[in-house]
C-alpha cells in the first residue's frame, strides 16, 4: 500500500493530474471537497468558524457565507486563523479515509489531492507550532507528487475558470493574491518525488502520469509503506 500526496499550485492543473489517476486505479480524495464538507452546518469546524468570526459570516439560508468568509481570510487577514480550524480537521478526515482504503485492499494507492501540502507545515510553524501533525504532515506520505505550471498559465486558467466570459482583470489580480500565499514551484520541487510539467499539453501530460503510474503500483507491490526517498522529474 502507498501513501500519496497529490499537489500544486493554483493553476496547476492537479484536479485533471487527479482524474487521469483516478482513471488508472488510484483511490482519490480531494481536501477541498474534505473541507467544504466539514464546513457544513452541524460539523464542528462550522460551529468554530461562526464562534471565531462571527454570525455575520452566516448567509441567510444559516450556511456560511463562503464569499464573505474567503474575503475576510485572504483580504482581511485572518486567513491563518481559517487554515487552523479547518486544516487539522481535513487531515484528520484524510487519515480516517486512508485507513479505510488501506483495510479494503491492502495493495492500494491512496492518493490525497490537496493544494497546501507544503504550505499547511509552512503555516502551522509560523503559528508556533513545533511538533504536530500539521507539521509533520508531509513526511506522512510515503511520497508526493507535484504539478507545476508557469505562473502566466496558471493564472489564465484561474481566469478562464472563474470567467468563463473572456479575460477579468480583477479575477487576474485575486489568482496573483492567492499565488503570493502559496510556496513558489521552485521550493516545492526539491521535496517533491515526481513532479509533473503541466504547460498544457495533454498528451504529455497523460504520458507523464502513466509513468509515474507504473512506478507506483510497483512500489505498492515492492515493499509496505516503506519512505520514498527517490526524486523523479517526469517531463
Amino acid at each position: 500500500m502507498l501513501r500519496v500526496g497529490l499537489t500544486g499550485g493554483l493553476g496547476s492543473g492537479k484536479s485533471t493530474v487527479a482524474q487521469y489517476f483516478r482513471e488508472l486505479g488510484a483511490n482519490v480524495i480531494e481536501a477541498d471537497e474534505l473541507g467544504r464538507a466539514l464546513m457544513e452546518p452541524g460539523q464542528p469546524v462550522f460551529a468554530e468558524i461562526v464562534h471565531v468570526f462571527g454570525e455575520d459570516i452566516l448567509a441567510a439560508n444559516g450556511h456560511l457565507d463562503r464569499a464573505r468568509l474567503a474575503g475576510l481570510a485572504f483580504t482581511g487577514g485572518r486567513l491563518h486563523e481559517l487554515n487552523a480550524i479547518v486544516h487539522p480537521a481535513v487531515i484528520a478526515a484524510q487519515v480516517q479515509w486512508m485507513k479505510q482504503v488501506f483495510a479494503q485492499n491492502q495493495a492500494a494507492v491512496a492518493m490525497v489531492e490537496s493544494a497546501l501540502i507544503f504550505e499547511v507545515e509552512r503555516d502551522a510553524r509560523q503559528r508556533g507550532e513545533s511538533e504536530s501533525l500539521l507539521t509533520d504532515w508531509r513526511q506522512r506520505f510515503d511520497c508526493v507528487i507535484l504539478v507545476t505550471a508557469p505562473d502566466d498559465v496558471k493564472i489564465a486558467r484561474f481566469v478562464s475558470r472563474v470567467s468563463p466570459g473572456g479575460w477579468n482583470e480583477q479575477t487576474a489580480a485575486d489568482a496573483r493574491s492567492r499565488l503570493s500565499r502559496q510556496l513558489p514551484d521552485a521550493d516545492k520541487i526539491p521535496r517533491a518525488d515526481y513532479v509533473i510539467e503541466n504547460a498544457g499539453d495533454r498528451s504529455n501530460l497523460q504520458d507523464q502520469v502513466t509513468h509515474i503510474w507504473s512506478d507506483l503500483v510497483h512500489r505498492t507491490n515492492k515493499s509496505d509503506r516503506s519512505p520514498v526517498t527517490n526524486i523523479t522529474n517526469i517531463s
